[in-house]
């Protein structure tokens, strides 16, 4: 029977374990986990969980044969709270690694105190531009990307169209800011209009008027989670699917997918992973996890369990002896895992150099009736550098 000792907490919650932790607390590889567990956000954190779970069961509940405790923290969506509940992690259960966050304002807050107080952290989504430039650190691993890597690809692909007078939305903040420096980046056509929104907006119609009297010819919008699933519904009952040709990134994924069904057919995405990448790591991650939960996992998951993958590759390297960190520094930065995107490479400041992919989101394997599934259609980058690299201080 694989053991799998999680505890969950917020800043004003500490839950008991679920089940007992290891009787040799000395000999466990204790990770504090944070993201978001409440409120509409707590979808994604669900998936993030679930796939940190599953990751465990890969590994029989340990990582170097050393026995694995994972205690769960809801950062509630705040910065402020995200931090509390990583300083509590640091000095009251005294994690060997931090991992998780969602949210780069969040990522911003909690990093920095983590990698400060000596703790690895182990960053499996938000990727703000100042961690992989002049706050990288040697103890700052990612799993994912850097924000703006991805609209990087879809202004590239946009780019490659030839289209102007493209109309731009995104929440207003840091990874949202992020977001659209990317796209312009390699989008060097004419921008109808650049709108950053309220983090967490539920109501787009003032937008979508503010688009139709623009008319432009296409639409870019970096709206996670909720944000994305109300903007989907509000655009096509607008009408305007036929009329403006919407492109994003981690708009329309597969937690969002079951809730907007046919108003995501056709929208493309760029990503550096998803579902249907064929290779054995992703095969078995996406098999699994459709087995035990009933359901697709998430790019969100994804990270999740890569997050995990690569702190058991340091553990291994190590050989258990947590106070090498050194020597696990040295292990993450080979990336020698088997990852769920396939194959890739640390850069110097420990972001990925990875594949980009541009996916459309079209029937489900029911036909019409059944959730649409996103699909890769062609890699617009490959073996991508991020953007900030070469501010980034660190040599190895």
């Amino acid at each position: 029977m694989v053991r799998n000792p999680v505890r969950l907490f917020s800043a004003a919650l500490l839950a008991t374990s679920l089940v007992a932790a290891p009787a040799f607390g000395a000999d466990t590889v204790k990770i504090g986990f944070i993201t978001t567990l409440s409120g509409p956000a707590g979808i994604i954190g669900k998936d993030m969980r679930q796939s940190v779970e599953l990751a465990l069961e890969h590994l029989g509940g340990k990582m170097g044969g050393i026995p694995v405790e994972v205690i769960f923290g809801d950062d509630q969506f705040k910065p402020d709270v995200g931090k509390q509940v990583a300083d509590e992690m640091l000095k009251k259960h005294k994690v060997d690694f931090v991992s998780g966050i969602i949210w780069s304002n969040v990522m911003l807050a909690v990093a920095p105190t983590v990698t400060a107080a000596g703790t690895m952290m182990i960053g499996t989504n938000a990727g703000p531009h100042q961690l992989a430039g002049e706050m990288c650190s040697e103890r700052f691993f990612t799993t994912s990307w850097q924000n703006d890597s991805t609209p990087e690809a879809m202004g590239q692909h946009l780019q490659d169209l030839g289209l102007n007078d493209v109309y731009l939305i995104a929440p207003n903040y840091a990874a949202g800011k992020d977001m659209l420096t990317g796209f312009k980046r390699k989008f060097k056509g004419r921008i109808a209009a650049e709108v950053y929104t309220k983090l967490g907006q539920q109501d787009y119609q003032a937008e979508l008027s503010q688009l139709r009297a623009k008319n432009p010819k296409a639409v870019f919008v970096f709206l996670p989670g909720g944000m994305g699933i109300q903007f989907l519904k509000q655009y096509s009952q607008a009408g305007l699917r036929g009329q403006y040709p919407l492109y994003s990134v981690y708009t329309v994924d597969e937690l969002s997918l079951p809730a907007v069904r046919h108003a995501a057919l056709g929208q493309f995405e760029t990503r550096y992973w998803s579902p249907d990448l064929d290779n054995a790591a992703n095969k078995k991650y996406v098999g699994d996890y459709k087995k035990k939960y009933g359901k697709l996992p998430s790019f969100y998951g994804a990270q999740s369990y890569d997050g995990m993958m690569l702190i058991d590759s340091a553990v291994r390297a190590v050989k258990g002896n947590l106070k090498d960190q050194k020597g696990m520094i040295a292990a993450m930065r080979k990336a020698n895992y088997a990852s769920t995107r396939g194959k890739y490479s640390y850069n110097v400041n420990h972001f990925p150099i990875q594949n980009y992919y541009l996916l459309k989101a079209v029937a489900g394997p029911g036909g019409a009736g059944d959730v649409p599934v996103m699909q890769i259609q062609k890699a617009v980058f490959k073996a991508h550098k991020d953007s900030y690299y070469t501010k980034c201080k660190m040599k190895w």
